[in-house]
């Protein structure tokens, strides 16, 4: 809408818009400079393809495909007016033939396979030379392994092409399971609208699925919802921020930043240099491959273990790693905060991090849940894991949970069945992993991103079957004898060494990691880089072969060395 509130002198040429959201009315060229975003209230107004294109490729990097050919009417459909008729008014005011510009471009130097729908041609809506398009250049992306760009604006399928749009769906589908297959990246950003046989396609099978701040997404309309249920809907239903909270979608990028973001996760998802950080001490004073002497009772350390004030795992990553990209999800119910993950860099080595992510105060705990996840943040390290495993990233895990949610909600989304999935799909990773325990580790919640080529604990850190109150409550009747049921589980970092649990101890400062969280980050870091730096030069095959045979000797007398620390002995 284009309007000039007050009077206008003879010559003034003013353009105003009006924000659909805010009301407010602003002057043409600054929303231009803001990029289409309005500057009161920050709603993105909708942009046409090519001004897309601008403000996502490097300056004149864009070369476009030839124009698809012009859609037929096959079905000779008519509703109020002729299918010809409305693709002729289509293409007269937009310049184009379809509802789909497609090339290639370059994003912070990084090549990239683009295809962008244009709302304003028919609703974006996905007829055969939209799918035809999408396809053709899923192929294009596979035959020179350039990571593909979608970034939808759609009300669906085609209706004016019935069953043959239908089936846009299945094509563009399979050619994003090519591109998987293929381990070629592949990128979508999901603009206002995103509805129908295009979010129902390959809209949302990105590996990494973006939206603009506000966007409507969905497979239903919100009218089409309203007047099959007869319901009134929650406020921001089907916006961005409500897939994100729900678990669809990895991020909601608003405009301003998208281009970096996009060269970010270009660079992390493509070729790595095999390079981790060196060292910055001797072997010794990062990390500990025998038992250390107790400065303190186990009911101490496993206090310490749960201080609020220890580092939490997004600290660790801030401290550790070069870049970091969080992605969020499950794809089928939520995003748990109590579970973290993304992309990340180490070195000049693209890594896939996971962690059980807690907090410092009340806020940030409950927001957490206490650092225990539901199912859904399991199935979001599982989503990762086979991120991981697509691309051949080596997994760096953070073990810091008193256990899985043991709750109704929990139960009800499959707990155990989330769990079990994660534990299996580690042991079949090709790549290699290393797991960290930094605080807890509690139980099944904790195993399940635990069943690592290496796994180090920090120095009062501990991992265990059942938490010591537990274990009290079960073999006493009270939890009372906490303390003593500690000691038999022989759950400290200096016992689980001893059993061949852990592979290395990370020394923490004499008060706890709490104290000078940078210096024990830089500890864990080196202690990171020496541990995988080993695990790099192996192929899958051996990857597997080995984790699977460190598994097989827990417990079995004939494989699991016992060793006798103390007169240096093994037997």
């Amino acid at each position: 809408m284009t309007t000039t509130p007050g009077p206008v002198r003879a010559g003034q040429d003013v353009q105003w818009r009006r924000c659909a959201s805010c009301g407010a009315f602003i002057y043409g060229k600054r929303l231009d400079r803001n990029r289409k975003v309005c500057p009161e209230c920050q709603f993105h107004f909708r942009i046409p393809p090519d001004v897309r294109i601008d403000q996502l490729a490097d300056p004149g990097s864009f070369e476009a495909f030839p124009e698809p050919g012009p859609p037929r009417d096959l079905l000779g459909f008519t509703d109020s007016k002729p299918y010809p008729e409305r693709l002729r008014d289509a293409q007269a005011r937009t310049g184009r033939a379809d509802a789909v510009l497609a090339g290639r471009m370059t994003v912070r130097g990084r090549p990239v396979i683009t295809v962008v729908l244009d709302f304003s041609f028919m609703g974006g809506s996905m007829g055969t030379v939209v799918g035809a398009a999408v396809a053709a250049a899923a192929r294009t992306a596979l035959a020179e392994r350039t990571p593909l760009l979608l970034v939808a604006a759609s009300g669906g399928a085609r209706m004016q092409e019935g069953a043959l749009s239908l089936m846009q769906m299945a094509k563009t589908a399979q050619a994003i399971a090519a591109l998987r297959e293929a381990r070629v990246p592949v990128v979508n950003l999901n603009t206002d609208p995103t509805f129908g046989g295009v979010s129902a396609s390959f809209a949302m099978l990105g590996d990494v699925v973006l939206a603009e701040p506000g966007s409507l997404i969905g497979f239903a309309g919100p009218q089409v919802i309203r007047n099959t249920i007869r319901q009134e809907l929650p406020a921001g239903f089907q916006s961005a921020e409500f897939l994100l909270e729900h678990g669809m979608i990895d991020g909601v990028v608003p405009r301003e930043t998208q281009r970096e973001t996009l060269a970010r996760l270009l660079t992390l998802l493509g070729p790595s240099v095999p390079e981790l950080p060196e060292p910055t001490a001797p072997e010794g004073e990062f990390l500990l491959t025998r038992p250390v002497p107790a400065v303190r009772t186990t009911r101490e350390t496993v206090a310490l273990a749960r201080t609020i004030d220890r580092p939490t795992t997004a600290e660790y990553i801030g401290y550790v790693f070069d870049d970091f990209v969080s992605l969020h999800g499950d794809r089928s119910h939520g995003d748990d905060q109590a579970l973290l993950g993304g992309l990340a860099r180490f070195g000049g080595q693209s890594v896939v991090v996971i962690g059980h992510q807690k907090g410092h105060d009340t806020a940030e705990l409950v927001r957490s849940n206490f650092g225990m996840p539901h199912p859904e943040g399991y199935r979001k390290a599982l989503r990762l894991m086979r991120l991981a495993d697509r691309f051949g990233l080596p997994l760096i895990a953070f073990v810091d949970t008193p256990g899985a949610f043991p709750g109704i909600e929990a139960e009800e989304r499959g707990q155990s069945v989330a769990i079990a999935e994660c534990i299996l799909e580690l042991s079949r990773l090709r790549v290699p992993v290393v797991s960290v325990v930094t605080g807890e580790g509690g139980s099944g919640g904790a195993l399940a991103l635990g069943v690592a080529d290496r796994v180090l604990i920090l120095q009062n850190a501990y991992y265990s079957v059942i938490s010591p109150e537990g274990a009290s409550t079960i073999l006493y009747g009270t939890a009372e004898h906490a303390g003593r049921a500690a000691d038999a589980l022989r759950l400290t970092a200096s016992d689980l060494l001893r059993l061949g649990v852990v592979d290395g101890i990370v020394p923490e400062p004499p008060d706890g990691a709490h104290t000078a969280p940078h210096t024990t980050a830089l500890t864990l870091k080196s202690a990171l880089a020496h541990t995988l730096t080993p695990l790099l030069g192996r192929s899958g095959e051996q990857l597997v072969a080995a984790r699977r045979e460190r598994f097989d000797r827990f417990g079995d007398l004939d494989l699991q060395p016992v060793v006798d620390w103390e007169n240096d002995d093994e037997h």
